[in-house]
């Protein structure tokens, strides 16, 4: 295999879809999903490898030399991504998961997920853009105004027009609720006005769709401070008429892009409204319901972002395996002093295999984490069981700030092993490693950086209902650790994750004490500490499942000789994992319960 053209593990991907999840028999219960044969995900995900690799990928390099170019407030993206965008919508990939209403495919979000995981590993900012236009498009699905909703989501599923969410401003930043652009009813019915500046907006502006649909954040007249204040509207970069036909240029203009460390080939733009004549929006929803409603696209988002951090430690891990079975460089370690000694490659390597390993298991264990959550959100949406609806919608909202978060810090620290393997030759721009790395540092900071997710986690969630969520989790994963205590083999690594579970649960109380104690900045002191170690254990628990998933398979026989390896590594997994990995959990729980707090020392930072 060649270490830079993209490749990915199909095996894996089927092995979390079929064996582990099941997710053709567990959504051909639901009329929706009747005909989701595990034959059509095969096929679709042979399908989309094909794409990414032969299609995607050759993108990648060449977003990243030339990026996005601006001149008369307009964004030309980078040679071949028109084209490549066309071909993408052609083949109904932007609605893959969009009612057959909107001209979508019906198929369910976890379809979006395993497909999205090779789209973005072979072109993360590429796929920016029709990423963007689909949440967009899905936000507009149930929220938007009856007279435009079905146009605009049937042109956005098609590839026809872009869409983008329009949050942050400048100095407001993360503080959405500081945001200051102002939404005046104007003399036409139903239209307002809009006046203010967006910044860092992904395909702000680009030359891939005939239009773009900004969902923009605004505060009407009179509206409270904060984030109780925001309304949201549809603002299109044209106007349209009611059959499609585009009418006169509105008045949103692109003022400059940013220049980045990564994701050149994706256009940030910064934006103004109503400077060089009125911009038009429209309201969606009702005045002051503008974060309520962004939230789902944040949501979807931040799922995303997951998948992202996902993707770029898959491919970073394809990769770096793949030079390192064909480097040749030094003996190994039993011929040293031996200068006649054969040079073995660095896979041969004690510390090159310990970096192979943990990128090898954190891929496999976030993969689980990413689709089962996503599978989850789908049974959420089709079940028609009020109770299981509300124990899976709580599911997935505790699982959303540790996907986006600690999927994304991962991803990136996959990538940075990546390098590490290559070596000197990672840190150059003739393999593929270092752009991951460029690329993927964004995921920890955008849709909410990943300490704002941990506050999230900490302050939202686990607070919740008592804590209900968090204690539906905890059941959840001691019926796994049942079962995989009636296999022999797995049950000393059972007890040690048991420890890194009951630290977890100590943890949680400590911070529940804090905050019971008002000592509110104490508690969130430790709040991304808490997430980290939340979703080490997470996927130890993930990494355990598939170890017994593998040895039951193993003991049922008839397996290929091919297949045999694979389930045997779910064992080496685990085993790794437990002892150098999920380690990591019981430190963490020290650091969290340790009551440190000099960090409120007023002589420090001054």
């Amino acid at each position: 295999m060649s270490t830079t053209v993209f490749s990915a593990d199909l095996r894996d991907i089927r092995f979390v879809l079929h064996e582990v999840l099941h997710t053709s028999e567990t959504l051909k219960a639901f009329p929706a999903h009747a005909e989701l044969e595990t034959e059509l995900i095969d096929s679709m995900l042979d399908t989309a490898y094909d794409v990414a690799r032969d299609q995607l990928h050759p993108l990648n390099r060449v977003g990243d030399r030339e990026g996005v170019h601006f001149a008369d407030n307009a964004c030309k993206t980078p040679t071949g991504f028109r084209d490549t965008f066309k071909e993408l919508a052609a083949g109904g990939w932007i609605g893959i998961s969009a009612s057959a209403e909107f001209g979508g495919m019906g198929l369910p979000h976890i379809m979006d997920t395993c497909t999205g995981e090779l789209f973005t590993g072979a072109a993360p900012a590429f796929v920016m853009y029709p990423g963007l236009t689909k949440a967009a498009a899905n936000l507009l699905a149930i929220f938007g105004p009856e007279d435009k909703k079905a146009l605009c989501c049937t042109k956005m599923f098609a590839g026809e027009w872009g869409g983008t969410m329009c949050l942050t401003e400048p100095g407001a930043g993360s503080d959405v609720g500081s945001n200051t652009t102002k939404a005046t009813p104007s003399d036409e019915p139903g239209v307002y006005h809009l006046e203010g500046e967006k910044i860092w907006i992904s395909g702000g502006d680009q030359d891939l769709t005939d239009n773009i649909i900004h969902l923009v954040l605004a505060r009407t007249p009179g509206a409270p401070a904060g984030t109780k204040g925001l309304s949201i509207f549809l603002v299109p970069k044209f106007e349209f008429e009611a059959d499609g036909t585009l009418g006169a240029r509105n008045g949103i203009y692109v003022e400059g892009i940013e220049h980045k460390m990564g994701i050149n080939g994706s256009a940030t733009c910064a934006i103004a409204l109503g400077a060089k004549h009125a911009c038009k929006g429209w309201l969606i929803g009702e005045e002051g319901q503008g974060m309520p409603i962004m939230f789902h696209m944040m949501n979807e988002a931040r799922i995303a972002v997951g998948v992202q951090g996902l993707s770029a430690a898959a491919a970073g891990y394809q990769y770096a395996k793949a030079f390192a079975a064909e480097r040749i460089q030094g003996v190994d370690i039993k011929d040293f002093g031996n200068a006649a000694a054969a040079k073995v490659t660095i896979n041969r390597h004690p510390n090159v295999r310990r970096m192979l390993m943990w990128q090898k298991v954190h891929v496999e264990a976030l993969r689980a984490l990413v689709y089962d959550t996503t599978l989850k959100a789908d049974v959420a949406h089709n079940t028609t069981d009020p109770d299981i609806k509300r124990e899976l919608d709580g599911h997935v909202e505790l699982m959303t700030p540790i996907v986006k978060a600690y999927a994304s810090d991962k991803g990136f620290d996959s990538a940075v092993y990546a390098v590490q393997v290559f070596g000197g030759s990672g840190y150059t721009q003739e393999y593929p490693v270092e752009q991951i790395v460029r690329d993927t540092k964004i995921s920890s900071i955008y849709e909410g950086t990943n300490g704002i997710q941990a506050m999230d986690l900490l302050g939202r969630k686990m607070r919740k209902g008592s804590g209900v969520l968090f204690l539906n989790w905890l059941n959840h994963c001691n019926e796994e650790l049942e079962r995989c205590k009636e296999l022999d083999e797995l049950k000393p690594l059972v007890a040690s994750f048991e420890k890194a579970r009951d630290s977890l649960g100590n943890s949680a109380m400590h911070l529940g004490a804090l905050g019971m104690e008002g000592k509110l900045h104490a508690a969130m002191l430790q709040s991304k500490n808490f997430l980290d170690q939340f979703g080490n254990v997470i996927l130890g628990m993930y990494t355990l499942q598939q170890a017994r998933i593998a040895l039951t398979t193993l003991a049922a026989g008839g397996v290929s000789a091919d297949d045999e390896v694979f389930y045997k590594g779910k064992l080496l997994n685990a085993r790794f994992y437990m002892g150098q990995v999920l380690p990591m959990a019981l430190a963490l729980g020290k650091v969290v319960t340790s009551n440190d707090e000099s960090v409120f020392d007023d002589s420090l930072f001054v």
